[in-house]
């Protein structure tokens, strides 16, 4: 049982690690996002402490001014069908990009 215990506490010590040490900057969030803004494919973001919610990155006028801040403009799945039709960018929230933690489709 002792060796169970040491084991679980090495991978719990990996996972905090790798959660502690890698940021998810806004040229990696860039990096995923770029190729699937365009075909608005629907993205699964993780976060540190809130639950994982699944929206559609959009750019807006403003873009590039908050991407550099690592803000990033989602419209969450509860509004991504009305969205579809109005492209109405009042639909989406800002998210902080330092939340995240995984993107997934």
């Amino acid at each position: 049982m002792q060796k169970l215990q040491e084991g679980s506490t090495l991978l719990l010590f990996i996972d905090n690690y790798l959660n502690t040490s890698f940021k998810m900057t806004n040229d990696v969030i860039e990096k995923y996002v770029a190729p699937r803004q365009s075909a608005e494919k629907e993205i699964k973001i993780f976060f540190k402490q809130r639950s994982t919610i699944t929206g559609i990155f959009v750019k807006g006028n403003d873009y590039d001014s908050l991407k550099s801040k690592n803000f990033w403009r989602i419209v969450t799945n509860s509004n991504i069908a009305q969205w579809k039709k109005t492209k109405d960018l009042n639909l989406a929230k800002i998210f902080n990009g330092v939340e995240f933690t995984k993107l997934s489709e």
